[in-house]
């Protein structure tokens, strides 16, 4: 069973957006800490929601 290619689109429901915001975001900063610990590649990420807030940012010595 292989997965389904989902369309990359703007989701309109704002709710519906920022829980998938939250969750990517998730990903993503695990995606970077993963390449540190792998590669020892310094990573630095800085992310801004789309209602406007900018979370701590994260370094690869995190």
């Amino acid at each position: 069973m292989t997965k389904r290619k989902i369309e990359i689109k703007r989701i309109e429901n704002d709710e519906a957006r920022q829980v998938c915001f939250s969750k990517r975001r998730v990903s993503v900063f695990k995606k970077a800490s993963e390449l540190y610990t792998l590669c020892g590649a310094e990573v630095a990420m800085l992310i801004k929601s789309p209602v406007g807030h900018v979370p701590s940012p994260r370094c690869s010595e995190d």
